[in-house]
């Protein structure tokens, strides 16, 4: 009964994250990828996450298992006990692997993306962003702009949470991490 009710709740996922992901509309700029090198991050990181997704009207709350460390990051991320992304990147290459419900606009370029722009250091975001493109942060908001317009906002919340804000392709994303290396 477990297994048919696992089942059924990964299918409506799937159904759910596809109608949410069949209306997002075109971005309004492309964002510069970031694909920092993972020797950039000051310190290894060991994180559970959980996640609330929120475009437009729909949200959706996820977990995820992040580790960081000079050489590689490694990610994955989880709906109602199903894995639906796991990615690794060591600075030269990504690899992912996908369950078959999740909707091909859930990128692990632009997850990649958004888990830098939170954890990285400023400075080496700067260094890879394209010419026009600019970074600030003031220790309680980091933002992403080109030309004057801030199209990625990450907010630092009085609760240890961020609160990242993807105004180019119209979503935002609440994330409240545990740190399990300080756990042991």
């Amino acid at each position: 009964m477990q297994r048919l009710i696992a089942r059924l709740s990964a299918v409506l996922l799937c159904l759910l994250l596809a109608a949410c992901a069949s209306r997002m509309p075109r971005p309004l700029v492309e964002l510069p990828p970031l694909r920092l090198a993972p020797s950039s991050l000051p310190a290894p990181l060991a994180l559970q996450q959980q996640l609330h997704f929120r475009f437009g009207s729909h949200e959706r709350d996820l977990d995820a298992l992040l580790e960081a460390d000079a050489q590689q990051v490694r990610l994955a991320v989880q709906a109602m006990g199903q894995t639906g992304v796991r990615l690794q990147w060591d600075g030269q290459q990504l690899t992912q692997q996908r369950a078959p419900w999740l909707p091909p606009q859930v990128r692990a370029e632009r997850v990649l993306d958004d888990l830098q722009f939170a954890l990285w250091p400023t400075d080496a975001i700067a260094a890879a962003l394209p010419a026009g493109w600019q970074v600030s942060d003031d220790g309680r908001q980091r933002s992403l702009s080109r030309d004057g317009t801030v199209w990625l906002q990450l907010q630092r919340l009085a609760d240890g949470s961020v609160q990242l804000d993807n105004r180019a392709e119209g979503y935002t994303l609440r994330i409240e991490s545990i740190d399990m290396a300080g756990q042991q």
